[in-house]
């Protein structure tokens, strides 16, 4: 039987195009060639030592042990505490599950709430893994996008025109993967005024990005009145503490629906990581240290971005935006649709100009069809300023030699 014994849900499950080119890359690499990967969605610096002295620590204090299926109740009260203190969200920590990931974290929710059929709103461009979830759910993705015209973010009567009686939830994030959009405290309110309307609707808020960004604040729904017991807000531990290899999310969400997540847990993988839950702990209580090592990692941020930024806007035909948040630039580039490459194939979309950056210019990108944004590539900033500036000199030669 082979392949055809595979479901049909695996089947019909896309790969993750990030996860897909990154691969790509590593395999150009290992044959030699000199790539640079501006596809991946990682901070490139390492864990704070701060952080990973607690790892240490942890291991000779003996946690080499199974952990709660919703995590240790420790790191749920310090969850509970940042959320209180940093986002004005009411919770204890009955409301908190923490995941091997945030990824977990939304499948998890999706899996909670949404029986077959039922619609699910994502706002587009949304982060790859979303709308493959809603499908292995059984639900119905439904579309509402924003344009580069205004950084990438629907309006909230975009949203009401979208809600449907069969509509259960919506999922954006913000900072946005791949934009780096910021949804504002006034935008939130009026989303929320929407949505109130519609108390069988509920909100993922996915904040993975909350700490790198670029306007001096960030902003949660879940901390609006008239939405609290309707939103679930999404985190970890992955960019904003460069902690993406120790796997660990988490949920906050109402009681009932934290429950039904601990169910699905305590089926599939149990409780994370006994070690990386004991170092996230360390993260959030020593205050001191995440300041000092969230401000380290914005100024390099904030200065890539404002690089890569002038430098793309030197090339003609690449149309940009300025990201609030998060590390990746979302270039339109459709000006080079239905241009011919050197050896006379044809660059019909965003995927083929991927493809041709990465086998020409050698430099990974990811497509924009994998974000519900077809016009872009998504390019990560999260790279030296050295490799900044010879990967987008590649771009630009390559991308000349289009005709």
């Amino acid at each position: 039987m082979g392949a055809e014994a595979i479901s049909d849900r695996i089947k019909a499950m896309a790969e993750s195009a990030t996860i897909a080119m990154a691969q790509a890359a590593r395999e150009l690499a290992s044959q030699g060639v000199n790539v640079i990967n501006l596809s991946v969605g990682e901070p490139d610096f390492t864990t704070p030592e701060y952080i990973k002295e607690a790892a240490k620590k942890a291991c000779d204090d003996g946690y080499t042990f199974y952990t709660p299926v919703p995590g240790y109740v420790e790191l749920k009260e310090a969850i509970a505490k940042k959320l209180k203190k940093e986002n004005g969200i009411e919770c204890g920590p009955n409301n908190i599950v923490v995941s091997t990931g945030a990824k977990q974290s939304i499948a998890n929710v999706v899996l909670s709430l949404i029986n077959p059929g039922d619609e699910v709103i994502i706002l587009a461009p949304y982060w790859v893994s979303y709308e493959d979830i809603v499908k292995f759910a059984e639900g119905k993705p439904v579309i509402v996008s924003g344009s580069i015209e205004n950084d990438f973010k629907p309006s909230a009567a975009d949203i009401a025109a979208a809600i449907t009686p069969k509509t259960k939830a919506i999922m954006f994030s913000s900072p946005s993967n791949p934009a780096g959009a910021m949804f504002s405290k006034e935008e939130l309110e009026e989303i929320a005024a929407v949505v109130s309307q519609h108390k069988g609707v509920y909100i993922l808020s996915d904040e993975i990005y909350e700490y790198i960004n670029y306007v001096g604040g960030h902003e949660s729904i879940g901390a609006i009145e008239s939405v609290k017991d309707q939103v679930v807000t999404i985190n970890g531990f992955s960019k904003g503490f460069a902690m993406t290899g120790w796997r660990v999310g988490y949920i906050c969400a109402p009681e009932w629906l934290a429950k039904a997540t601990q169910k699905i847990q305590g089926q599939t993988t149990s409780g994370t990581c006994s070690i990386a839950q004991r170092a996230c702990i360390e993260a959030l209580e020593n205050e001191s240290e995440l300041k000092k090592a969230t401000a380290e990692m914005g100024e390099a941020f904030l200065r890539r971005r404002d690089l890569i930024i002038g430098l793309l806007n030197e090339i003609p035909g690449v149309k940009t935006n300025v990201p609030q948040g998060a590390f990746y630039i979302f270039p339109d580039v459709s000006a080079y649709f239905g241009k011919t490459a050197p050896d006379g194939s044809t660059i019909a979309n965003a995927s083929d100009l991927s493809l041709y950056l990465l086998n020409s210019a050698h430099v990974s990108t990811v497509t924009g069809d994998a974000f519900g944004a077809p016009q872009n590539i998504r390019i990560s900033f999260a790279a030296s300023d050295e490799n900044i500036k010879e990967a987008v000199a590649r771009i630009a030669e390559w991308l000349g030699k289009l005709s």
